[in-house]
């Protein structure tokens, strides 16, 4: 199973960017969850649970995403 890593960005397969917070319970579930803030616009703060977090991504609902998973660790490389 893959493992979420805390204060690390990750690609949403549609593009967008976000930081992972932290991993926080559900009070009527007690499912994990993620807490992730975006890094574009506003800056909103997401919760999602985590299995839906790590999945992979619907490739028969959506067919020309080239990525695996729904959310993908993203490292900035600098430019020298």
């Amino acid at each position: 199973m893959r493992k979420l890593k805390l204060n690390t960005i990750y690609k949403h397969f549609k593009g967008n960017l976000y930081l992972v917070i932290d991993v926080v319970v559900d009070s009527e579930s007690g499912r994990d969850m993620v807490l992730y803030r975006a890094l574009y616009d506003d800056l909103k703060l997401y919760v999602r649970p985590m299995d839906m977090f790590l999945s992979e991504v619907d490739h028969d609902k959506y067919p020309e995403i080239k990525q695996k998973y729904r959310f993908e660790e993203y490292s900035i490389e600098r430019e020298r």
